[in-house]
């Protein structure tokens, strides 16, 4: 992997996966609710959403996601609602664990009763990034623009946003489709840390806005994502590009010592939290039976060749794709998304630190 023009064509390649496929559980297919037992657990009303597919329950657009076609939904809700995989996402998960449901997405906002809209909206879109990172595809400050504007028609009041939780999601899609732009990977040190600058402004942004409580994902080892180790042939992660995910994660710990410092209340939780992806994901990677893992690295839908991907018709709208016989034994959907039932294990790793417990603690 020492060739500049190595490295650009496999982070390109990475980019046209990302844009091209870009409180609930899942359990047999079915959202299920979490209930919340212990007296000094802090009780959110509303949960706001932010970010990119990871995150997106519905906000990217028809005819031209993968997202709203088949087989995309096929476990959870049974067809094609605008999420990247097969069932529930991580904003799922995050709900069910704050005992909320899943917010309504940002484009249904006009077609929901106002006590729907009470629960939070989800604003995050498929392929986005703090930066812009395509045509129409609105980044992370512009989805912050959108509550503000909700705010402002007394969508939502201050008790509202003080009784809430804000989760942003940054999955890498700045990174990739900066390689794309630049062609080299020389500088994308210093542009790792204008994302994640970018990213505590955004978060600091929110919190200006009221939010109480936000939580921001680790990026997920790139290394890991089939799109990567389908290129190399690997049955492992390649370390190469889990190291630019390790470059984010120590800045992005950095930047959040210091806004939970600068926004420190005495006898009060901080503000900011990490929901770490990283060591999630690692974790059901190295440890796939104890989470009911048995398919790794090999994404559940495929194209039926290097031409096509998850979702694919030919000129005769005859599918070209294939899925695997149990969707809920695959950690990962399609070559960089995961499974309903991979989110529910990275769900069940992240339950276990310390870091998430403390989203729910009263003190």
């Amino acid at each position: 992997m020492d060739s500049p023009t190595y490295h650009f064509s496999l982070l390109s390649l990475l980019l046209l996966m990302f844009f091209s496929v870009s409180g609930q559980t899942q359990t047999g297919g079915q959202i299920k609710h979490e209930k919340q037992h212990h007296k000094h657990t802090f009780r959110p009303t509303s949960l706001f959403v932010f970010g990119d597919s990871y995150a997106d329950t519905g906000n990217s657009m028809k005819g031209v996601s993968n997202a709203w076609k088949p087989p995309y939904g096929i476990t959870f809700p049974g067809k094609p609602a605008g999420r990247f995989s097969d069932g529930a996402v991580l904003t799922d998960f995050v709900a069910r664990y704050l005992g909320l449901r899943s917010p309504v997405p940002y484009r249904m906002r006009r077609t929901v009763m106002p006590e729907i809209m009470k629960r939070g909206v989800n604003f995050a879109y498929g392929g986005a990034g703090v930066f812009d990172t395509d045509i129409g595809i609105p980044n992370v400050t512009t989805q912050i623009d959108y509550l503000e504007e909700l705010i402002k028609h007394k969508v939502y009041t201050s008790a509202d946003l003080t009784n809430s939780v804000a989760l942003v999601s940054v999955a890498g899609n700045d990174y990739t489709h900066y390689v794309a732009i630049n062609g080299s990977f020389q500088a994308l040190p210093s542009f790792i840390a204008s994302v994640v600058n970018q990213t505590s402004l955004d978060l600091m942004r929110l919190h200006g806005l009221g939010v109480t409580r936000i939580v921001v994902n680790a990026l997920e080892p790139l290394g890991c994502l089939p799109v990567i180790t389908d290129l190399f042939l690997l049955n492992h992660c390649d370390d190469t590009f889990n190291n630019f995910s390790a470059l984010h994660n120590s800045l992005l710990n950095r930047h959040l010592l210091r806004l939970n410092r600068i926004t420190h209340k005495h006898n009060h939780p901080p503000t900011f939290f990490v929901l770490d992806l990283y060591t999630s994901f690692i974790s059901v990677l190295t440890h796939p039976t104890t989470y009911n893992i048995r398919q790794l690295f090999k994404p559940c839908c495929v194209g039926v060749n290097a031409s096509y991907s998850c979702a694919s018709v030919d000129d005769n709208n005859v599918k070209r794709y294939k899925v695997c016989d149990n969707p809920k034994t695959a950690f990962f959907w399609d070559s960089v998304h995961p499974s309903g039932a991979g989110w529910h294990a990275v769900y069940t790793k992240l339950r276990t630190m310390t870091s998430f417990q403390r989203l729910r603690a009263s003190h």
